[in-house]
């Protein structure tokens, strides 16, 4: 997902830092679901139907908070040795077979009810 070299500045942000030693599984997991709070806080009390036209307004914290996101996800991956394009596209497969298209199309339900 994101380039090498990214996450190479990434990772040594945080060896520059000497942060590894708080990231452990736990702590990013938490870190991952405070930021995407913090994404969800921006859209706090705005209508759904007007969710879309503040995002395009507040790009700039929305970006902000996405990239904190990426930033944690990218050392828990790292740490944990997990290829995020190949647990992406496994993903997608599973996906795919929970959800077939002829089944799944235009409704929101769950694959268990589908």
């Amino acid at each position: 997902m994101l380039r090498k070299e990214l996450i190479d500045q990434i990772l040594k942000f945080r060896d520059d830092r000497d942060w590894k030693q708080f990231h452990n599984p736990k702590n990013l997991a938490g870190a991952i679901v405070i930021e995407s709070s913090e994404l969800l806080e921006l859209f706090q009390w705005i209508e759904s139907s007007k969710s879309e036209d503040y995002a395009k307004e507040k790009i700039e914290r929305v970006k902000e908070e996405v990239a904190d996101i990426a930033v944690y996800l990218s050392y828990f991956c790292n740490d944990l040795g997990i290829d995020l394009d190949e647990a992406v596209a496994d993903k997608m497969k599973k996906n795919g077979e929970k959800y077939p298209t002829d089944k799944a199309k235009g409704n929101s339900k769950k694959y268990t009810e589908l």
